[in-house]
């Protein structure tokens, strides 16, 4: 009898890796039903990973989102899933056990089934804390493998962590080759070694298209076991993505093994819907490059999800870089050379941090790193001058421990700054939380939400949540779209008409705020709102609060990042320029008064 393999489709995630945002509710209750009728997966991953902070950031709840796409495949007995960044729940940064905890009962609630909990880290003490919270919470803990290849990464290192995190109480495993740089051969003998420790585990392989090993990773998966295989449908198949259900569907026949059958009518229909949603916006924060795969991937492993905050990146800083290398008497770089150059300067800087696997939040550090360097080298200074301080705690272990030893450069860096390498839980600098938004939940009078889902969402997502209830997100998003949409060069929207932000001249704010203080831009550059453009939690917004000296955001200048200071304490009562704008010296960004 021919042994059975299963699809997960992975419709968050084939968003996610190609541009900024995910589905509205409405979208993903058009297609959840077609889902279903296609009949060919077993599972469909619906939420989790950065798509509920996505739905904040343009108005939308969350909790809404995830209860209308689930219910359609919770009818239909088809399993659901989320992504789960363990100690960092959904978010970038880490979070209270107590808000962890709740994750798991909201989600349940919410029509999830399965969660998959992956450390960028591979620390399995960020990891097995979430599997005994998930199933106190009621739902199947699925515990993830962070596969990368380097000399630590070896295959006897995966088969001994899936070990100790079954063992924990881990009920199934996925290898998570999250940049699809895990080699075919390894990664089958990574199921092997774990089947033939535990051959009743349940076992899932994820891979992304991006430099070209997955295809061949899903076939010698299958071959060694693995019951689970998790793609993606055109027309966001491929690129940095996953491999279309069609072609892995053959390929698994004609090896022999049973899969099945997918209804052609529903899976064109599902492609019509999908590209329906694209173009009514969410193509506009597609990067065309996230449609192309690339073997540049297989040195460096940068993820494919990230290619497009990458590029976003890398074309902010081109100018600057360029100007640095003129004054400097240096040739200028095109863009692609800049790209080719970041792979290899990551390829470089990657083992001398101590091989992070390259996962969110790691890979941003990694890469962030990489691009200073190149800015550094570029004004003739050395590499590693400039190192944020969130490297710098992923360096000292205040995150998890990394997997292998740091260089001797690194390690005087941190002797240098008077660092102290951090050997407790990583769990413990962040004490439980829970209460805290339970008084902000009723001094604002807001509904805690069936199943304390709204404070759930306040609590792990507390900016965002704030500027969702204000209305704010909202007005910041419509002013986005009509950007993107001009910059494409598409007509105005009617229907949805963007609501504009007040613009007040500093005689006029006086007026209304007699207390009220400029912050203006200390030298010409693009304003930087957050320096970890990946984590919109660290953007000020109106109401924010400030001490005198504060950072309170940052101008990208040619010669690297100037921060603006409050001049005096306050809470901020208008913002006059949006992340990303070109901005002269002593132009006002913003109003301070003071906190009565």
């Amino acid at each position: 009898m021919k042994r059975e393999i299963k699809f997960s489709l992975l419709y968050r995630d084939m968003w996610q890796s190609s541009g900024k945002y995910v589905p509205r509710a409405d979208q993903l209750k058009q297609i959840a039903p077609v889902i279903v009728e296609m009949g060919c997966f077993a599972r469909v991953e619906t939420n989790g990973g950065a798509s509920e902070q996505v739905n904040l950031l343009y108005g939308e709840n969350p909790n809404q989102s995830v209860r209308t796409f689930t219910q359609p495949f919770n009818r239909a007995g088809i399993q659901t899933h989320m992504l789960d960044r363990g100690l960092n729940g959904i978010r970038m940064y880490p979070v209270p056990a107590d808000v962890r905890k709740l994750m798991y009962r909201v989600k349940k609630a919410q029509g999830v089934d399965i969660t998959r909990i992956f450390c960028g880290l591979n620390d399995v003490r960020n990891i097995i804390p979430s599997i005994a919270y998930a199933k106190e919470g009621g739902m199947i803990p699925q515990a993830a493998l962070c596969i990368t290849y380097s000399p630590v990464h070896t295959v006897e290192y995966y088969v001994n962590m899936a070990s100790t995190l079954i063992e924990a109480g881990a009920e199934e495993i996925c290898l998570k080759d999250m940049a699809g740089v895990g080699r075919p051969y390894s990664n089958g003998q990574i199921v092997k070694g774990i089947k033939d420790r535990f051959p009743n585990i349940t076992v899932q392989y994820h891979g992304h298209s991006g430099p070209g090993f997955s295809v061949a990773s899903m076939l010698e998966v299958a071959k060694a076991g693995a019951d689970f295989i998790d793609v993606a449908m055109e027309p966001l198949s491929w690129g940095m993505v996953h491999p279309d259900i069609i072609t892995i569907q053959a390929m698994l026949r004609d090896a022999g093994f049973s899969t099945p059958d997918i209804n052609m009518e529903a899976y064109m229909e599902a492609n019509r819907l999908t590209q329906s949603f694209i173009d009514d916006f969410l193509g506009y924060f597609i990067d065309p490059s996230n449609k192309i795969m690339t073997s540049l991937l297989v040195g460096c492993g940068l993820p494919g999800g990230m290619m497009g905050s990458m590029m976003s990146d890398l074309k902010g800083m081109h100018g600057a870089i360029n100007m640095a290398l003129r004054q400097n008497n240096k040739p200028e770089v095109t863009l692609n050379s800049l790209v080719i150059q970041l792979f290899r300067e990551v390829e470089y800087v990657w083992p001398k941090l101590g091989y992070p696997p390259l996962v969110t939040p790691f890979s941003q550090y990694v890469k962030n790193i990489a691009l200073m360097n190149i800015f550094s080298m570029a004004k003739g200074e050395p590499r590693f001058s400039n190192i944020d301080k969130d490297s710098l705690n992923m360096i000292i272990g205040k995150m998890g421990k990394l997997p292998g030893k740091l260089a001797p450069e690194i390690m005087k860096i941190v002797e240098e700054k008077g660092l102290e390498f951090y050997t407790g839980n990583p769990q413990d600098p962040y004490p439980d939380a829970l209460e805290q938004y339970k008084k902000e939940m009723n001094d604002n009078k807001w509904d805690f939400g069936p199943d304390n889902e709204e404070l759930f969402e306040l609590a792990m997502h507390d900016r965002q949540y704030r500027d969702y209830r204000s209305g704010i997100a909202k007005q910041r998003f419509l002013q986005e779209l009509e950007a993107a949409k001009e910059k494409a060069g598409a007509p105005k929207s009617v229907s949805r008409p963007v609501v504009e932000m007040f613009s007040f001249d500093i005689n006029k704010v006086k007026e209304l705020y007699p207390q009220a203080q400029p912050v203006q831009a200390t030298c010409r550059g693009t304003v930087i709102w957050q320096y970890d453009l990946e984590d919109k939690s660290t953007a000020p917004t109106v109401g924010s609060e400030f001490k005198k000296g504060d950072t309170v955001c940052y101008i990208e200048a040619y010669y690297g990042l100037e921060p603006v200071k409050a001049l005096s304490g306050g809470k901020i009562v208008q913002i006059e320029t949006a992340q990303g704008t070109k901005v002269e010296k002593n132009q006002i960004l913003a109003f301070l008064t003071a906190v009565e």
